[in-house]
């Protein structure tokens, strides 16, 4: 069974900034990510004490902040940007 991907508006905003062909790569990686039967195998836990903890997948230069919610089968996409920004402020 498939993850279903939803995004934040700061996500769907900051995506819409970046190069068409990186935005387009992310969301080709975020697609394969949804069809894993444990996407936390393909990402890396952000450090930290959020509940539900934040994970990081890095696509090329740029980085996309999320949360996988496994009893409802949701990645929920919170920020996206370049490897060099950082986290802000989670999202929130």
């Amino acid at each position: 069974m498939r993850y279903r991907l939803f995004f934040s508006a700061t996500a769907r905003r900051e995506i819409t900034r970046i190069p068409r062909d990186d935005a387009l790569k992310i969301g080709e990686a975020l697609v394969s990510l949804a069809g894993e039967t444990d996407p936390r195998r393909q990402v890396k836990r952000v450090q930290g004490g959020q509940n539900p903890p934040f994970y990081s997948l890095l696509v090329g230069e740029y980085r996309a902040i999320l949360t996988i919610v496994d009893d409802v089968m949701v990645i929920h996409v919170i920020e996206v940007g370049h490897r060099r920004t950082g986290i802000r402020d989670g999202g929130r």
